[in-house]
């Protein structure tokens, strides 16, 4: 099949691999990728972007209605290089991941009729609404359900943001959820965990984990506080692969109760080194969750077979199962969090049986990459059958 492939993304965070894995997982199994977009960099956990960009500068520049209505014209550009890359390579379906105000997608199939799929990640109007003090909220919210609706398909990550597209117009025949995947570099991890804990400095400790970009509300200060408590009795260290705002708290914090010993801050971590701080991992935290969100590190935590403490929120309820492949606490109930990872760490066999559930659950679901290019590549051939029929 040939995909003609539009994004919008220039961040090196989870969003970049995200693209990059399914382009990959796509070209590995035989189908032709024409790509439109803008340069995604190597993506790494903790580096979210090297600055602010031309794009950036103008978001801080202009009004921010203005700013708004640039976004939304500047759709047409694209919208000009999709249409060449139709003409040129005349490809089977189009797949566009979402961004707000991006109408290109939806230009392209009105004036081809190219069976159109569309990836959603999040909600962005309500999203910048929230967080990125939005102005035209009308606009943005006129703009997005324009878009779901006009999708011949729309591929959102969760059931949850499922329901949040169907109560926007878009029938839910036209609705197939695909989660997040992982790559096969952690289904087929085989290196020496033993070894990679040696040069890492937390051998013979259970070893407590986080990856990502760390705030203060991921509530990680408590685990610190626990390791003060509990840490020389069960031998545990906390190992936290990523940057953000919250870690010089938590080295002051770890500093002040003698834990320093106990803490591993890794700081920025390339892509591909990933998986093997992963693999360091015994219990691995997803302290925070956004509702309608599937969170990489979830799937690679799974992946890995390691025992997992998250939030019991429906979209975690979609993937995990509470005392069954993960330990899940009530969202924002520190003190619960806290207890579930004491409870792991005193008790490795359930450590284990909760890790081997969460990797059967990747493999028997097949929420991979290369499994999710399987979905994408079925949903576009029943669209391009359709097509043919109605011909």
């Amino acid at each position: 099949m040939k995909i003609l492939y539009h994004h919008r993304t220039r961040s090196s965070d989870g969003q970049s691999v995200h693209i990059n894995e399914m382009i990959h997982a796509l070209r590995a199994q035989g189908h032709e990728v024409v790509l439109v977009g803008a340069a995604v960099r190597e993506p790494g956990y903790g580096s979210f972007g090297a600055g602010p960009g031309i794009v950036g500068l103008l978001k801080a520049a202009l009004p921010g209605a203005l700013y708004e209505l640039i976004e939304l014209l500047y759709s047409l550009k694209p919208a000009l290089l999709l249409l060449a890359a139709w003409r040129t390579h005349r490809p089977d379906v189009l797949y566009e991941r979402y961004n707000l105000h991006l109408l290109s997608g939806a230009i392209v199939k009105r004036l081809t009729g190219l069976p159109f799929l569309l990836e959603v990640n999040a909600p962005l109007a309500d999203e910048r609404a929230k967080y990125g003090n939005l102005k035209l909220l009308r606009l943005a919210g006129w703009t997005e359900g324009l878009v779901w609706r006009y999708a011949d398909l729309v591929l959102p990550v969760t059931g949850v943001l499922a329901a949040m597209i169907e109560a926007r117009g878009v029938p839910p025949s036209r609705i197939a959820v695909v989660p997040n995947g992982v790559g096969d570099e952690f289904l087929s991890f085989a290196g020496d965990r033993r070894e990679l804990r040696r040069r890492f400095g937390v051998e013979g400790r259970t070893v407590i984990g986080f990856v990502g970009f760390v705030r203060e509300w991921h509530g990680l200060d408590g685990v610190v506080r626990m390791l003060g408590r509990l840490g020389e009795r069960l031998n545990l260290h906390l190992m936290i692969a990523g940057d953000g705002p919250a870690l010089p708290g938590l080295r002051a914090a770890a500093a002040a109760v003698g834990v320093a010993d106990r803490v591993t801050f890794c700081g920025v971590v390339g892509r591909d080194q990933i998986v093997e701080h992963l693999a360091c991992f015994d219990i691995a935290l997803q302290p925070h969750v956004v509702p309608y969100a599937s969170p990489l590190k979830l799937q690679e935590y799974m992946s890995l077979g390691l025992a997992i403490v998250a939030p019991d929120t429906p979209n975690i309820r979609e993937v995990l199962q509470h005392e069954k492949s993960a330990l899940l606490f009530p969202p924002g109930e520190m003190a619960a969090f806290e207890a579930a990872i004491e409870r792991m760490a005193k008790d490795a066999a359930l450590r284990a049986a909760l890790g081997a559930e969460a990797r059967a659950t990747i493999v028997g679901r097949d929420m991979t990459w290369a499994g999710n290019a399987r979905k994408v590549v079925a949903f576009a051939a029943r669209l391009c059958a359709r097509q043919e029929e109605r011909r």
